[in-house]
């Protein structure tokens, strides 16, 4: 009985490698599902299994997007516990892309989700391509949006690279283009 290897497969490093996920589910093999279909992809994850335990990560830690379930309470359906969860997410960071998910989903449901703030809506049981796909889009996005914003701060804090000035405050703000 001979074996033969299978060739080693080398993933190319993308732009989402190492981001960091925030993952909230109810139901822990939808999480660890999640967790085994997103850590080889170069994700950093972390996982919690209610509202209260988003608001306190987001709360201690950075997160590059997060995706979240739309119902947490046993026999709920209606999808009113995670849009409220969006809701203050967003209150919180406009920026952060959330990403919702559920397996009772609806168009009105998922049309408020989006007025809400939702960047994507995956329904539940989800295909690993479109979700990975969300993901990446995402969290490019959202870094090319906060990359944006710090430039705009630094501008407007300091002036343009180029000014003229050679003030204390413009050297201090120059060394922020470095």
């Amino acid at each position: 009985m001979t074996t033969t290897a299978l060739p080693s497969m080398t993933m190319p490093t993308s732009s989402h490698s190492g981001a960091r996920l925030l993952i909230a589910d109810d139901q822990r093999d939808v999480l660890e599902a999640l967790r085994l279909l997103l850590k080889p992809e170069g994700f950093t994850i972390e996982a919690v299994t209610s509202p209260t335990g988003v608001l306190d990560a987001l709360e201690s830690r950075e997160f590059d997007a997060v995706l979240i379930d739309l119902n947490y309470t046993r026999d709920t359906t209606s999808g009113q516990e995670g849009l409220d969860l969006l809701s203050r997410i967003q209150a919180n960071d406009s920026t952060l892309p959330v990403i919702v998910m559920t397996a009772w989903g609806s168009v009105d449901v998922a049309v408020e989700a989006m007025r809400r703030g939702a960047r994507d809506f995956i329904q539940k049981p989800w295909e690993n391509a479109r979700l990975l796909s969300v993901l990446r889009t995402q969290v490019e996005l959202s870094s090319a949006l906060r990359r944006g914003q710090r430039l705009e701060r630094r501008t407007v804090c300091c002036g343009p690279k180029d000014s003229p000035s050679s003030s204390p405050t413009q050297r201090r703000c120059n060394r922020c283009y470095d």
